[in-house]
């Protein structure tokens, strides 16, 4: 098993905790994005570049996760395929989607788009702060204990 990063709009601080995560665990983490990464030097830890194009790098993900694997993003339609496919989806604020939950954030997600594409301002996300930083360091530590007892099934 290994963790997929939507890299493009992922949180420097979160990446720097799945470096870690990396090589403590000897787990495989790849970021994929529409442009170069900077990743420290690791045998664990990979970037892969895409073509730009609208959805490109969501659905390299999502032809490359396997079931089991993580991906981390904050992207509700890549979670959605992720998850169909068997794997895990963590949004990098430590929220873990589930099939049970994935409907209700597709749907405000279309709520929100309809709502900017009638003029009404939304504003974006707040910045992250340091209990989400800590929700996503629990919810990769769980699943990091899950993977390391598969291994070694």
């Amino acid at each position: 098993m290994q963790i997929w990063v939507d890299a493009d709009a992922c949180p420097k601080v979160i990446k720097e905790v799945l470096f870690r995560a990396a090589e403590r665990t000897q787990t495989m983490v790849t970021l994929v994005a529409n442009q170069g990464m900077k990743t420290p030097p690791s045998r664990f830890i990979r970037s892969l570049q895409v073509a730009s194009g609208f959805d490109v790098a969501d659905n390299e993900i999502v032809r490359r996760c396997e079931k089991g694997d993580l991906v981390v993003t904050a992207d509700i339609p890549l979670a959605a395929d992720v998850l169909e496919k068997g794997a895990i989806a963590l949004n990098p604020r430590g929220e873990l989607y589930t099939p049970a939950t994935i409907r209700e954030r597709l749907t405000m997600r279309d709520f929100m788009d309809t709502l900017r594409a009638s003029g009404v301002q939304t504003g974006g996300p707040d910045s992250l702060n340091q209990r989400e930083r800590q929700l996503f360091a629990n919810e990769l530590e769980k699943w990091l204990l899950v993977a390391s007892r598969s291994k070694s099934a």
